[in-house]
């Protein structure tokens, strides 16, 4: 930065966006993959990481994103053990604030409508604000929810968090609806805008 403004080359750069996240069966990735969508599209550069199998160039990626967005299936009411055990070995990023002013975001599925999916996505806003990161909301109205609406509208389950999704126990990865698809590549779209916003102002 120069004189307190922002520089405009790095105004222009494209935001970097990693999506973090934990898929038991498949249906978490594809939604992770619904969010990298949306957030490529935006210009975000954007690198899908599995948190369970993470390498060194993943972990310098994270530190070098603009964004993160976190993605963990519900299981028993709470985030995936897997996820957990990535959430935990952030601390050294908490400890040194490595993380301080990037966006962050979640979704999570579950085989229920509710299926407990909003205290997986407060951990996951807990985490991020732990890490004094800038939490993005879903920011879409709630579908599905009068006589006129129906269950392919975004936003079907009705979370302002994150993304809530519901796949069949059943089935695979193909039991994702693609309402709730949709909804994931839409926060993706918005935080590669919030992130090319704070990357900007950051300078």
């Amino acid at each position: 930065m120069s004189g307190g403004r922002p520089d405009p080359d790095r105004a222009a750069a494209a935001p970097r966006v990693a999506v973090a996240y934990h898929s038991g069966y498949g249906h978490t990735e594809v939604l992770a993959d619904a969010v990298r969508a949306g957030a490529q599209e935006s210009g975000a550069l954007v690198r899908t990481v599995a948190v369970e199998s993470m390498t060194d160039a993943d972990w310098e990626f994270l530190d070098a994103a603009d964004g993160i967005v976190f993605g963990t299936p519900t299981y028993m009411g709470a985030a995936a053990a897997a996820f957990q055990a990535f959430a935990e070995a952030t601390s050294p990023r908490w400890s040194r604030r490595a993380w301080d002013g990037k966006a962050a975001a979640g979704f999570t599925v579950s085989g229920a409508k509710s299926g407990d999916k909003l205290n997986t996505l407060q951990a996951l806003s807990v985490l991020a604000a732990q890490h004094g990161m800038v939490w993005v909301s879903l920011g879409l109205l709630p579908g599905w929810n009068s006589s006129t609406a129906s269950e392919h509208d975004l936003n079907r389950l009705g979370f302002y968090l994150g993304v809530g999704a519901q796949a069949n126990v059943d089935e695979g990865a193909e039991a994702v609806t693609k309402a709730d698809a949709e909804t994931a590549r839409h926060l993706g779209a918005r935080i590669a805008s919030v992130a090319a916003a704070l990357a900007a102002a950051r300078g």
